[in-house]
């Protein structure tokens, strides 16, 4: 159990350009989003809200008796909704929340923890995780996102380009990292986020956290305890998803 209060907000949208209505697709007995709320519920956060912009989802979110609100359908980005829920919620300012992406049924609720106690004790507005990354073949690949840090992890940047570059060996992945996509904010930041304008290096990256570094505030990014299992962006990943699943549980 953490020693930190949090609260965990799941954004979930109907709309995915790969992949629409992913996370009502059924994975084994349950859907993708009620894996992620059942797996959040094991972090044994304070308060847990799922935020849609669907009557699909929230229906659903009501029949598996999830906390839902709707939010509007006018946001680019999760961050955008997660501000809306932070502003309309009974939150304070010094709370740590909690963004759990709707399409990561495997999410184990130590890597919950860790972000939130992460962004406890180091004093920044936001932090994240990473993962040494494990495969020559995602080094050039764009939707694998890498971050470099300064020695007190704190992010200098992030690419979908292959950072650091080995000059004298390029196809080198030591010392690289891949970013994991699982926030905390400080409540205070995420009032403030619809103030920060889209900077260059976000268009050019189509990455919204380099907005954060833009804005020239600091992002702490941990090393994860465990790597990240799979998540849901395709039908394809759907199926391995599927197949992982039935291979644990034939494991047990």
């Amino acid at each position: 159990m953490s020693s930190v209060d949090f609260h965990i907000i799941i954004p979930a949208r109907y709309q995915s350009s790969r992949f629409p209505g992913k996370l009502l697709q059924m994975l084994g007995d349950k859907t993708v989003l009620e894996s992620v709320y059942q797996q959040a519920l094991k972090a044994n956060p304070k308060s847990i809200m799922i935020a849609t912009d669907n009557e699909q989802i929230y229906a659903h979110a009501n029949a598996i008796g999830a906390p839902v609100m709707m939010t509007s359908i006018m946001h680019e980005t999760g961050t955008d909704r997660l501000s809306e829920v932070v502003t309309k919620g009974q939150y304070q300012s010094s709370d740590i929340i909690v963004n759990v992406q709707g399409d990561e049924p495997f999410i184990k609720p130590e890597l919950i923890t860790q972000v939130a106690e992460n962004l406890e004790v180091s004093h920044c507005p936001v932090a994240t995780l990473s993962w040494p990354l494990q495969e020559a073949s995602q080094l050039a690949n764009p939707n694998v996102v890498k971050v470099v840090c300064d020695a007190k992890q704190k992010a200098l940047y992030f690419s979908r380009a292959p950072i650091p570059y080995h000059r004298d060996n390029p196809n080198a992945i030591e010392g690289v990292y891949k970013h994991i996509g699982l926030y905390a904010y400080r409540a205070s930041f995420l009032a403030e986020w619809p103030r920060l304008s889209p900077s260059p290096l976000e268009q050019y990256e189509c990455l919204e956290q380099l907005r954060v570094l833009a804005a020239g505030l600091a992002i702490h990014v941990g090393i994860a305890p465990c790597e990240p299992l799979q998540d849901i962006n395709t039908p394809e990943d759907l199926a391995r998803a599927s197949k992982q699943q039935s291979h644990d549980c034939q494991g047990v």
